[in-house]
């Protein structure tokens, strides 16, 4: 039965309960029941709250005005650190953030770029959600600057940025700034918001369209579409959809190809064709932005946390779990999920988002929120302020693990961050196009909003959740209303329950589903959602069988001392690095058949902020042995997973698992310990041979091996960089630890010519050291320069422990490397 057509038949109903889900549904006589299905079917337009026009595809959710939903508990918390930390003070600790003269709210003024819009949409929805008026009068001061400052034609923003991409306009930008106009208009209904973006998408339609693949915008435009059917759905100006599909058809193809393996750029980009797929209306569109999804999940993210290894860009090969997740991924793979929620209405993308909320996000700043740090990883032995120099990370040697305001250590971070908590306190309940209502994200909080027959209902929260199974929800109204509540099931629960004022909603279904309660409410009706959650062992294959413990929505750590050292910066604003004071290098004794362990929850009330190592509210006792040859590699960093089952003759112990957003320092995902046929003996890693360089960017080549580059500027492979060096001298170079006979090497170029910054070098040359100076090798036989190929060179045959490369880098321009192969 079509659902339309099912809530004609039951709107007699005063009670009853309808599990979609993929698995079949029973109950007693008074449940209501229905083919099961993981999203609400109902293909009318409908619902008390804005959704898409036509011709765009129907929504199922709608977004609630920003006001509606008012966080309490724990979460309210977060925002409040927020508030008054680095996001809701951030103009006192970063100049990007001066207003008088800055090119977004000064017309003809050259300053800026994507600090203030990164920051500005933050922190205006931060005050929003919390109804702080500091922060609201703010955001307005600015957001008022930006709308006065639009030239004629449309264009706002700095004015340099009107020519900088080949002479043409950087339209990346602007993309967030529109999402910061757009939660001004629905918190205050200022109609300027309207006109303001009217009149830059009439702009963008003089854009020519070769611009539209360029630099970030030409893989960011997911963002940029958004905001293109939220103001047609407020308009009906078709010429907005013509717009929307001639930038689809001109920028990065998500839909055929990955276009990018930037995190950032993965993170916003890969929902592109769901967006796009509202106004072509074929399947083939949401299907590709879960292909991108689970591509780059399955490739790189195989460990915990919800994110993937993205310190920047994906590089082939280096998925192991002590790489990085950027801080900016974490919040922009968030909002992609709360927007193909929308999309989709299938509850598999809350459970992403509540998987990156609870065990990435809180680990990404210090406890207070004044600072945060580039990356966030899954396995993290040190968290200090030492760049790493064999490009265990993507993005060089400079230092990304300590936590600061990082203004411009880590620059976009800081800035960028703050809409993580406020946009999870907007997204966690939607409209139905049922006139209903939908739980989608849970933590405590109130939330007002019409249903049925446009009666305005209170339904108030309270719950411990993550780290409770028990949700609350009491209703007030000030009459009788029929609407259907939809409860979220998460994917990891197998036997939810629900009930009604205290009686039982018998309903029976599998995971990833909607639990939909349909009845006439009235005042005082009390909700009890029940979601037991168990306690698993995940088995990684494709990452070298390692396993991870996980409890509902929260993954689990090693519980590490932490030893806190400010380094640098003041009271107001510290800096902190972060040492363990205890043993990591444990294999656990468990894997998915095993269930070796004991859940402990700690006594008392659920602290204010859960998310520190002192006040974590449970933990996983675990039997687990010592792996001696795991230890730290030459920079200080954890290394990586060798193949378990691993073998180890240390005695067993007992540790403890705390959840996986309370540890700054974290081992997620364990060897697992086994003494059969199978198992093998930890290898001590060879040390031998050391890379460096004058600067290293960019990723790590496959330095000694040709690797599979199909042409110089193959982004699908490791690569190496001088970044952000131009025109000048520069090196790299192997240390051998004892001397070697060498007489021949290869070298392929990275070059990115009509993308980056980078080419083949001006010249070339190798260099052997004698034990007292760097001599240039004799009688080679060509130093060629040419991209695409592996670049061979012969020369008398040297002793030396040391070989350098040597190179001048072309005028304006950088360079690197594909491989560095040595005879």
């Amino acid at each position: 039965m079509k659902r339309r057509d099912f809530l004609k038949s039951s709107i007699a109903a005063t009670g009853g309960a309808v599990l979609f889900g993929a698995a079949g549904v029973s109950g007693s006589a008074e449940t209501i029941i229905e083919s099961p299905s993981h999203s609400p079917g109902d293909s009318a337009r409908g619902g008390w709250y804005l959704g898409n026009r036509a011709p765009l595809a129907p929504s199922k959710f709608m977004k609630l005005p920003i006001g509606n939903i008012v966080p309490r508990g724990w979460l309210r918390h977060q925002l409040e650190l927020q508030a008054e930390g680095l996001c809701g003070r951030m103009p006192e600790v970063s100049d990007y953030l001066v207003y008088e003269g800055n090119g977004w709210v000064t017309p003809g003024s050259n300053v800026g770029w994507e600090e203030v819009p990164y920051w500005l949409r933050g922190f205006g929805d931060t005050g929003y959600v919390l109804g702080d008026t500091r922060i609201i009068a703010l955001a307005t001061q600015w957001i008022d600057g930006v709308i006065s400052s639009q030239q004629p034609d449309g264009w706002f923003g700095p004015k340099s940025a009107r020519t900088s991409l080949d002479g043409g306009p950087d339209l990346w930008p602007h993309m967030p700034v529109l999402e910061a106009l757009r939660s001004f208009y629905e918190y205050k209904k200022d109609p300027r918001v309207i006109t303001f973006m009217t009149n830059y998408f009439q702009y963008q339609t003089t854009v020519p369209k070769t611009q539209f693949i360029k630099s970030w915008a030409g893989v960011r435009w997911g963002n940029n579409l958004d905001s293109i059917i939220w103001l047609y759905n407020r308009t009906g100006d078709a010429k907005l959809l013509d717009l929307a599909t001639t930038i689809h058809n001109n920028s990065a193809d998500y839909v055929n190809t990955i276009p990018t393996w930037h995190n950032v750029n993965l993170s916003q980009g890969f929902r592109e064709p769901a967006e796009y797929g509202l106004i072509a209306k074929e399947a083939k569109y949401l299907a590709a932005s879960e292909r991108v999804y689970d591509t780059f999940m399955d490739k790189y993210g195989q460990f915990p946390g919800g994110g993937f290894a993205g310190d920047e860009n994906c590089r082939v090969g280096y998925h192991d779990p002590r790489q990085g997740f950027e801080t900016c991924g974490i919040v922009e793979l968030m909002q992609s999920f709360e927007i193909m929620t929308l999309i989709s209405a299938n509850p598999k993308w809350s459970d992403r988002t509540e998987e990156l909320a609870f065990n990435m996000m809180p680990a990404a700043f210090d406890p207070l929120q004044k600072g945060t740090h580039y990356i966030t990883s899954m396995n993290s032995i040190e968290l200090d302020n030492i760049g790493k120099q064999h490009s265990q990370y993507g993005n060089g040697a400079f230092p990304m693990q300590a936590y600061k305001p990082g203004v411009h250590d880590y620059r976009c971070c800081p800035h960028n961050y703050g809409m993580g908590w406020p946009y999870y306190a907007e997204h966690m309940w939607l409209g139905t196009a049922d006139n209903g209502l939908c739980a989608s994200l849970y933590a405590e909080s109130e939330v007002k909003a019409k249903v049925g027959n446009g009666t305005v209902v209170h339904i108030a929260t309270t719950t411990d959740y993550p780290f409770s199974d028990t949700i609350n929800f009491a209703l007030t109204s000030p009459s009788s209303v029929e609407f259907p509540l939809y409860l979220r099931v998460p994917g990891w629960c197998a036997n939810p329950s629900v009930k009604v004022n205290g009686k039982l909603v018998t309903a029976e279904g599998g995971p990833d589903s909607y639990l939909i309660v349909r009845r006439l409410w009235k005042t005082g009706d009390k909700i009890s959602l029940h979601l037991p959650m168990t306690t698993s062992v995940k088995t990684w294959a494709k990452n070298k069988n390692a396993v991870s413990m996980h409890h509902g929505p929260l993954n689990f750590s090693l519980a590490l001392a932490e030893d806190w050292n400010r380094y640098a910066g003041t009271e107001r604003w510290p800096e902190w690095e972060v040492h363990t004071k205890s043993s990591w290098n444990y294999g656990l004794m468990v894997d998915a058949h095993s269930h070796a362990f004991n859940m402990i929850r700690k006594p008392g009330a659920l602290a204010p902020n859960p998310f520190t190592y002192a006040t974590n509210p449970m933990e996983i006792h675990v039997k687990a042995k010592k792996i001696p040859a795991w230890t730290p590699d030459v920079d200080g960093v954890v290394s990586t997973l060798q193949q378990s089952p691993v073998r180890s003759d240390q005695p067993v112990e007992t540790v403890a698992l705390v959840p996986m957003g309370t540890a700054r320092l974290r081992i997620t995902t364990f060897p697992h310990i086994g003494d059969g046929p199978d198992a093998t003996d930890w290898v001590a890693p060879d040390r031998s041979v050391v890379f460096s360089a004058s600067i290293m960017h960019d990723n790590d080549m496959a330095y000694n091996d040709a690797g599979s580059a199909s042409k110089s500027s193959d982004q699908s492979v490791p690569r190496f960089t001088w970044w952000d060096h131009k025109g000048t001298e520069d090196w790299a170079q192997y240390d051998f630890g004892k001397p070697h006979e060498i007489s021949s090497a290869d070298v392929y170029w990275f070059d990115d010519t009509g993308v980056g910054q980078c080419r083949v070098p001006a010249s070339w040359k190798l260099q052997y050291w004698d034990g007292a100076a760097w001599n240039d090798v004799l009688h080679p036989t060509s130093f060629d320069t040419t991209a695409d190929k592996l670049n061979h060179v012969s020369f008398d045959k040297i002793s030396t422990n040391k070989l350098r490369l040597a190179v001048q880098l072309q005028p304006n321009y950088s360079g690197g490397l594909l491989a560095f192969k040595v005879q």
